[in-house]
């Protein structure tokens, strides 16, 4: 009975560890999509090529892409932990990459848009 009882205690301990890294993750994610934003919404964008203004989205937001990545990490492994780590990198490096080209696709149609 003692075991029963330790074993469910240790199973709702990890799933609010998990909740907790989730919404930790979720948080990185929307800081750094609000940073991404800002990029898009700066007065000096508008006349940027698509060329360059992939590149500058490329290398802005550098702590919140960062902080990001590591929350995101935390939480690939808590939530798969048979999981590679080289796959929660390859995951999250992916998740990355596709805010980037949201942020830059919304640029180039507007850019489409304004000519």
């Amino acid at each position: 009975m003692l075991a029963a009882a330790l074993t469910l205690a240790a199973s709702h301990a990890l799933a609010d560890e998990v909740e907790d890294a989730h919404k930790l993750a979720l948080q990185g994610r929307d800081s750094y999509w609000h940073c991404l934003a800002r990029e898009y919404s700066r007065p000096n964008a508008k006349g940027m090529s698509a060329q360059d203004f992939t590149a500058d989205v490329a290398s802005a937001c550098p702590s919140e892409r960062q902080n990001f990545r590591v929350r995101l990490l935390d939480y690939l492994s808590l939530q798969f932990p048979g999981a590679e780590s080289d796959a929660n990198l390859s995951t999250a490096n992916r998740a990355i990459e596709l805010a980037q080209k949201d942020v830059v696709t919304a640029f180039v149609h507007r850019k489409g848009a304004a000519n």
